[in-house]
């Protein structure tokens, strides 16, 4: 299997409309995709929501330690806040959502200097795109891995688009998933929500039961769950050969 930490998959994706470029602060690594070179301000907004959640978890060390929903904290930072109310929404700790969060609120600040941004931090998306976009699913040792897309459809609105995995990457999972891929208008909830569907599928027997849980949690529009050489789908996802 290809070293996951080389994020190997950045390179296949080219465009000459859009400027490439990655931001690496301690354990964030951003790959982002924008209409101009963004590299400083990515960096700034990067530190800047870097330093609210370690001065909070220095404040609260539960914060990163706890597998369950904390109570809610509204003099928290926003970062803090969003990461709360989506380990509350999915059932997990609120660090579930932490590649998620980062790339949407790093992605939000961009939006204002860019018309169309891609923000990717460990398989976990935050896109405003308008033109249609299609993502590759990477899934491990899975048979499907690197054959499957999901295409988006133009849209002023942003998508989260996060992926979760048990045999991929360095994200904890009590799950056997190789992928599960959860679509949401927020990158916060849909890595929290990925984080939770994948602890619920231990074998295949196991996709209907998860796909069902999904649907109650408002926000989620879509999901993808693959173990081996089967999936489920339900929602908004339109899958593609690649």
């Amino acid at each position: 299997m290809p070293d996951y930490k080389e994020r190997f998959y950045r390179s296949q994706i080219q465009s000459s409309a859009w400027v490439s470029f990655t931001v690496q602060v301690k354990e964030s690594d951003l790959w982002i995709r924008a209409r101009k070179d963004l590299t400083k301000e990515g960096y700034e907004r990067v530190y800047q929501h870097r330093l609210a959640l370690e001065s909070y978890i220095r404040q609260k060390p539960e914060f990163r330690e706890s597998l369950q929903p904390l109570p809610l904290d509204p003099l928290a930072p926003p970062i803090i806040q969003a990461m709360l109310e989506a380990a509350a929404s999915a059932g997990v700790g609120p660090m579930a959502s932490v590649a998620g969060a980062v790339a949407q609120f790093v992605g939000r600040d961009l939006l204002e200097l860019t018309t169309d941004i891609v923000v990717e931090n460990g398989g976990d998306l935050f896109i405003r795109c308008q033109e249609p976009l299609t993502v590759g699913i990477f899934a491990g040792d899975s048979p499907l891995s690197g054959r499957l897309g999901i295409t988006l459809s133009p849209s002023p609105n942003p998508v989260g688009l996060c992926t979760s995995s048990a045999t991929v990457g360095p994200s904890l999972s009590f799950g056997k998933t190789d992928a599960v891929t959860i679509r949401s208008s927020s990158a916060v909830l849909a890595d929290a929500v990925a984080s939770a569907v994948g602890n619920r599928v231990q074998t295949t027997r196991d996709i209907p039961r998860a796909l069902e849980w999904a649907q109650q949690i408002p926000e989620v529009e879509g999901v993808l769950i693959i173990i081996g050489d089967r999936m489920g789908v339900w929602g908004d996802i339109e899958l593609v050969s690649i």
